[in-house]
Order: structure tokens, then C-alpha cells, then sequence
């Protein structure tokens, strides 16, 4: 039988610099217009309600972010409900495994962008207090791979607060004077799609690399839910891959234009692998926080391989290969995430 090649769409360096210079201009707008009216003052009361997951009324926020809470918190329209939930389910059936493929290669697959790992590394709070960090990415990952919260609309609106902070992160990258154009606009589309990438296809990649067999129906279909996420949280439509294969090549024109040796992606590395030791050794009566740390490392280095992992500042421990079976057991990113994402009407 033939097998059906699928189309494929090429995103040139000429379509990807464009991207490079944009921003999320209706979340921008928003940021714009608080600070416009309030300055840093009515950020800050701002940045407040939006780190407070334990609501999502957006009645009592400035008009602004209600008029952007009404305007953008709709599926888009190719949007597949059907292909939606069996995502969320691959994601429930694989929890384990894809915790410890977000931890230790999704997240460092991400650093390894060394103009976009800038902003992260300019933000005091992921280098110093990198473990409350990852714990509020992981809840927000297992809100939007529960259906009941998206039943409530809690999954929409939780995006849509990612969304703002992120254009909030953008701001004040612009005005630290600190931030440099050539490295892009802080936060732009390039690196917001392959901060995507990393939670779908980088994922996908990982549980292949674990073993973790799946059909390409069910891997299909995470690629479509997370892109529906990715839109909701600002990417443009016109850079989310439409297939595993749009995927593919989508990565590595990115990972050559992109990825580069930084002491950003070696500083943010090292922090992840503190916090990895700090909260496991914490959570699992007898382990060691330098074997832990050992462990976590070659779990790395297994995933990424040795040229990614020598960008990154990776240690290289010996024993590494004999190693990964027992990192696959070890409950890191548990440690992170808790088992019910802690969101209004969970």
C-alpha cells in the first residue's frame, strides 16, 4: 500500500524574521493601556490578579483586560473538540512520562534559543526561585490538559492570564534598558512558537526516546490541542505547524537560526537542575542531592544528546547510560505539578 506523503509548509528565515520583530500586539495593547493609565503602580496590582489562580473573573480588572477577556477568549475556528479531547487524553494516559520530558528536555530544549532565553534570564524570579516557578508552569500545563476545565472555561481564561504575563514580561524587558533589539523583540513570535513546540512536538519526541509508544493518531492529536492552547496564549496561526511533519521542519529551521551557547541557557540550565535536586531529594525519603542532580543530568544529556547538552553547561557524568532507566522512576516533575491542577472549580 502507498503510503500518503503530507503536505508540508516551509517557513523560510524571510517569514520567520518577520515574526522575529513581533510581539502579541492585542496583549501588548492591553499591558500598554494599564500603564498609560496607572504607570508601574497599576502593573504591579495587575501582575497580582493575574498570579492569583485561584479565580479568573476579570469583572473587577481595568477595562481593558475585560474587553480582552471577552475578545479573545474563544476557540478558534479550526479548532477540533474531538481532536482536543483525545489529546487530553494521550496526556492523561502518558502524565508521568511527559512530567519528566517537560522538566528535563522540553524546558532545557527551550534555553538552548540563546536570544530568547535572555528575557527569562533578565527575570530575577526564574534564577531565584526557579522550583515555585516550574510548579506554577506545571499546574497550568495539567489545567489545560483537564476537560473539566475547560467545561468551565477556567482552561481559556488560565491561557489568557498566561497570555498578559507574558506581554507584561515584554514590557518591562523594553523599558529595563537593558534589552537589545538585534536579539529580536523580547518575547516574539519565533520564540513563542517554539516554546510551543517544545510542550508538543519536543514532547512527542521525548516519549519516543523513552519508549513510551503511541499511535501517530493520538500524537496527531496532542500536536492539534496544544496548538489550540498556543493560539489562545498568542502565538499567530500562520507559524503553528498543521501536522507532525510541518513540525519537524518547523524545529529545525528554528534550532539552526536559534540555537547558540549563552550564558543565559547555562544559567537557567544550572538553576533546573538545583531545583530538580532541591524539591526530589525534599520529596523522596534517602536521595541525595548530588546523585539526584546526577540523575537529572544524564536524563538531560540522554534526551538532548551531546551537542545540545555541551550548549547548555550539561554535565557530562559517567554514569549516564546506565543511569536514564532509573531517572525514568524518580518523581520529578510529580514533585513540580500536583495531581489536580490547584484552579477554581478543579
Amino acid at each position: 500500500m502507498q503510503t500518503t506523503v503530507k503536505p508540508t509548509r516551509t517557513f523560510p528565515d524571510s517569514l520567520l524574521d518577520q515574526y522575529r520583530r513581533q510581539g502579541d500586539p492585542p496583549a501588548d495593547a492591553v499591558i500598554a493601556a494599564v500603564t498609560e493609565a496607572g504607570g508601574k503602580d497599576a502593573l504591579s496590582t495587575l501582575m497580582r490578579w493575574l498570579a492569583d489562580t485561584s479565580t479568573f473573573d476579570a469583572s473587577t480588572q481595568p477595562e481593558s483586560v475585560q474587553r480582552f477577556f471577552a475578545d479573545y477568549g474563544v476557540l478558534p475556528a479550526w479548532a477540533d473538540p474531538a481532536q482536543m479531547a483525545r489529546g487530553m487524553a494521550f496526556f492523561q494516559k502518558q502524565a508521568g512520562a511527559i512530567g519528566l520530558t517537560l522538566g528535563l528536555y522540553s524546558l532545557p530544549y527551550c534555553y538552548l534559543g540563546a536570544d530568547g532565553a535572555r528575557v527569562l534570564w533578565m527575570t530575577e524570579r526564574i534564577k531565584n526561585d526557579t522550583a515555585r516557578r516550574l510548579q506554577e508552569t506545571g499546574e497550568w500545563v495539567f489545567a489545560v490538559n483537564n476537560p473539566k476545565q475547560w467545561q468551565s472555561g477556567n482552561a481559556i481564561r488560565y491561557t489568557l492570564k498566561i497570555r498578559l504575563i507574558h506581554a507584561a514580561s515584554r514590557w518591562f524587558a523594553l523599558h529595563s534598558g537593558r534589552w537589545n533589539m538585534d536579539w529580536g523583540h523580547p518575547i516574539n513570535q519565533e520564540d513563542m512558537v517554539g516554546t510551543n513546540g517544545a510542550f508538543s512536538y519536543i514532547v512527542i519526541r521525548g516519549l519516543r526516546k523513552l519508549g513510551a509508544g503511541a499511535s501517530e493518531a493520538d500524537e496527531e492529536a496532542y500536536l492539534h490541542h496544544i496548538n489550540v492552547v498556543g493560539y489562545l496564549n498568542g502565538v499567530v496561526e500562520e507559524l503553528l505547524p498543521q501536522n507532525l511533519r510541518e513540525a519537524f521542519h518547523l524545529d529545525r529551521v528554528i534550532a539552526r537560526r536559534q540555537f547558540a551557547p549563552s550564558e543565559a541557557g547555562v544559567g537557567l540550565t544550572k538553576s533546573l537542575l538545583n531545583a530538580v535536586s532541591e524539591v526530589v531529594t525534599r520529596n523522596s525519603a534517602g536521595s541525595r542531592s548530588e546523585s539526584v542532580r546526577n540523575l537529572a543530568a544524564a536524563q538531560m544529556r540522554f534526551f538532548l544528546g551531546d551537542t545540545y547538552a555541551d550548549l547548555l553547561g550539561i554535565p557530562a557524568v559517567p554514569v549516564e547510560k546506565q543511569l536514564v532507566g532509573i531517572v525514568n522512576k524518580l518523581p520529578i516533575f510529580p514533585g513540580f505539578i500536583p495531581t489536580k491542577p490547584s484552579v477554581a472549580s478543579a
